[in-house]
C-alpha cells in the first residue's frame, strides 16, 4: 500500500459547532461544507411535520412519535432533546458510518445536546463555540436579517446570555469578528484535531514498514 492511500484511512471527527443565533455559525458551517468534500452535516430525526420544501432524509428523518420512543428505548440517539411539543435526535447509525469512513460530521447543536454528545462519544468529538465580538453587534446582525419582530428578537438576546454562559464547556472557542479570520481559525482547529496520533490509523502500520526499511 502506498503512502497516500496508508494517509487517507482516519476516522472521521464529530464537530459540534455551537453560539448564540446571530454570532455566525450558519455561514461558517456552510463554509466548511462547500470547501470540504469529505464532511457532512449530521441529519436529526425529528417528530414535528416537515416544512414546505423540506426533504425526509436531507433536512431531517421524519418519523412518529412512537417510532422515536422506539429508537429511543433501542439507544438509537447520540442525543435527543423535547423542543416545544416536539422530539428531536442525533441517529446514532448514519453518523458511525460516515466516521468509520472517514468522513468529519458537523452537528449544529446547543450546549445541552453537546453535553449529550460528550458523554456519548467523547473520543470523536470536537467541540467549538462561537462568540460574537459584542452584544451589541450580536443584535445589530439579528436585525440585518429582516426576519424577526423586535419581540422576538428579544427573546433571542435574553437567550443568548444564557447560551454564552456554558462557554467554558467547550474545547475551542472562536470570537467571529471577521468572518474570514474566524473561518481559518476553525480550519485550523479541524486540521490539528485531524492529525492527532490516535485519529491517524495509518500511522501503526506505516512506522511499522518504516522501521522494517519498507
Amino acid at each position: 500500500m502506498d503512502f497516500e492511500t496508508m494517509k487517507s484511512q482516519r476516522r472521521g471527527l464529530m464537530i459540534v459547532l455551537s453560539s448564540p443565533s446571530g454570532a455566525g455559525k450558519t455561514t461558517l458551517t456552510r463554509q466548511l461544507l462547500s470547501e470540504n468534500q469529505n464532511m457532512t452535516m449530521s441529519v436529526s430525526a425529528t417528530t414535528r411535520r416537515p416544512r414546505p420544501g423540506e426533504v425526509d432524509g436531507k433536512d431531517y428523518y421524519f418519523v412518529s412519535k412512537e417510532k422515536f420512543s422506539a429508537m429511543l428505548d433501542e439507544n438509537e440517539f447520540l442525543e435527543h432533546a423535547k423542543v416545544f411539543d416536539n422530539y428531536y435526535g442525533t441517529p446514532r447509525g448514519p453518523v458511525e458510518e460516515a466516521l468509520i469512513a472517514g468522513k468529519d460530521v458537523i452537528f449544529d447543536i446547543d450546549w445541552q445536546g453537546a453535553q449529550q454528545l460528550t458523554q456519548a462519544a467523547s473520543d470523536d468529538l470536537v467541540k467549538v463555540f462561537i462568540l460574537p465580538p459584542g452584544m451589541q453587534e450580536l443584535e445589530k446582525r439579528l436585525r440585518s436579517r429582516a426576519q424577526d419582530s423586535d419581540e422576538v428578537i428579544a427573546k433571542r438576546m435574553s437567550k443568548s446570555e444564557a447560551e454564552i454562559s456554558h462557554w467554558a464547556e467547550y474545547d475551542y472557542v472562536i470570537v467571529n469578528d471577521e468572518v474570514d479570520m474566524a473561518m481559518a481559525e476553525l480550519t485550523a482547529v479541524i486540521i490539528a484535531e485531524r492529525l492527532k496520533r490516535k485519529r491517524q490509523l495509518w500511522l501503526g502500520p506505516f512506522v511499522k514498514t518504516l522501521v522494517q526499511g519498507g
